[in-house]
């Protein structure tokens, strides 16, 4: 199988879109049936996609359009530029990495389209007015033209059944995956405080649903009452700049305590990792998230995790995270289970078998198997697939 995957976005640092690509497409190459991936980007993604991708597997072919990357240059690269490219490469499958407009008559080929979340919906504050109803068309338009949706989480798939019930027949839920990095890969600290003290990690992008007023919030209680094991804490913001940057900023300018938050943002996986194994706890206080990939990647490093009760992070973590309900009163809440947790022994690694990179694959090509065999006008090999035995299934 030739699976074409185009991650075309307006990200010019590490999100979760991107990263959910790469171990899209990192997945894809574990498969003996997956002949070749082609990943789609845009100029100034390069950077920081070849940076994450590291080594390539010969299977795997990075194409960089040559085009702009303003909202209408890229929607129309995918409705007018997609299906030609479908088309010079031979691909037997597109996988778009997050809703896109899709000219389906013209494309060559069944289209599959990952779900993160309904937040032109749920969070039309994240987009603004009145672009949020241009994402609203956009969402409406590609999960109609799609073969099939594949929902990062059951949460998703729930919220976008009830959103538009027609649609649950082609849709399914197939996790994000998380891949395993041993202690003894991790690169050095991204920043030299938290060398020096203990630190909270907070990972969101400075968007609406992150609820990140309420971590500082939550912060500022826990150092007016210095903890006696802790009396130096930090707090460090990992995500990339969004609409909530510049009220974030000016929030933090009227906090005495802005020399104890550390900001960063589009710092590498390793970086990251190396993060989720030094710091005392990872805390998110989001009131609405359609997966939560860093919770898990905190948990797998042995992270202990305080978040909020949402239906995805109790999908994730119930009975091996501490949640929090959000309402009134919330603060205290968070801060008393902080507490309690920083006095604990850190937990061991969590294992998540149904994250792991070979079992998301096999989700994957068992999707694109049966989109294939239900429309074999498409595929243009004999539909049969090696087993990891090398037999015919």
């Amino acid at each position: 199988m030739r699976i074409l995957v185009p991650t075309i976005s307006s990200a010019t640092r590490p999100d979760g879109v991107t990263r959910h690509a790469i171990n899209l497409a990192r997945c894809l190459l574990l498969e003996p049936s997956v002949t070749q991936v082609d990943l789609v980007i845009g100029p100034w993604q390069q950077p920081y996609i070849q940076s994450l991708l590291g080594t390539l597997d010969s299977r795997l072919r990075l194409h960089i359009e040559p085009i702009q990357s303003a909202p209408l240059a890229r929607n129309l690269w995918y409705y007018t530029s997609l299906p030609r490219l479908a088309k010079a490469l031979h691909s037997d499958l597109i996988h778009a990495t997050y809703p896109v407009p899709l000219n389906r008559r013209r494309i060559p080929c069944p289209v599959v389209v990952t779900l993160h979340d309904l937040y032109p919906y749920d969070i039309p504050e994240n987009f603004g007015y009145p672009r949020v109803f241009l994402n609203r068309l956009i969402l409406e338009q590609c999960l109609s033209a799609a073969d099939a949706i594949a929902c990062v989480s059951t949460s998703t798939l729930k919220r976008l059944t009830t959103h538009r019930p027609s649609l649950k027949q082609k849709s399914t839920r197939i996790y994000n995956c998380i891949e395993s990095v041993s202690a003894e890969s991790q690169a050095h600290s991204p920043h030299e405080l938290i060398t020096k003290h203990p630190f909270l990690l907070t990972v969101a992008q400075h968007r609406r649903n992150k609820n990140i007023p309420l971590t500082l919030a939550v912060f500022r209680r826990l150092i007016e009452h210095p903890l006696a094991q802790h009396p130096d804490l930090l707090l460090l913001l990992v995500g990339n700049e969004g609409p909530e940057t510049p009220m974030l900023r000016a929030l933090l300018e009227h906090e005495p305590f802005k020399s104890r938050v550390v900001l960063l943002s589009g710092i590498s996986d390793q970086q990251l990792q190396w993060c989720y194994r030094h710091a005392e706890l990872f805390l998110s206080t989001s009131s609405l998230e359609g997966f939560g990939l860093p919770i898990a990647e905190a948990m797998s490093a042995g992270c202990p995790v305080v978040c909020s009760d949402s239906p995805v992070f109790r999908e994730l973590g119930e009975g091996l995270s501490s949640l929090v309900s959000l309402g009134a009163h919330a603060e205290q809440r968070f801060v008393q289970v902080i507490e309690g947790v920083l006095g604990q022994p850190r937990p061991a690694p969590t294992l998540f078998p149904q994250l792991a990179p070979l079992t998301i694959a096999e989700r994957y090509v068992q999707l694109y198997r049966d989109l294939l065999a239900a429309h074999p006008m498409y595929y243009t090999a004999p539909l049969q697939f090696e087993d990891q035995k090398g037999g015919l299934a």
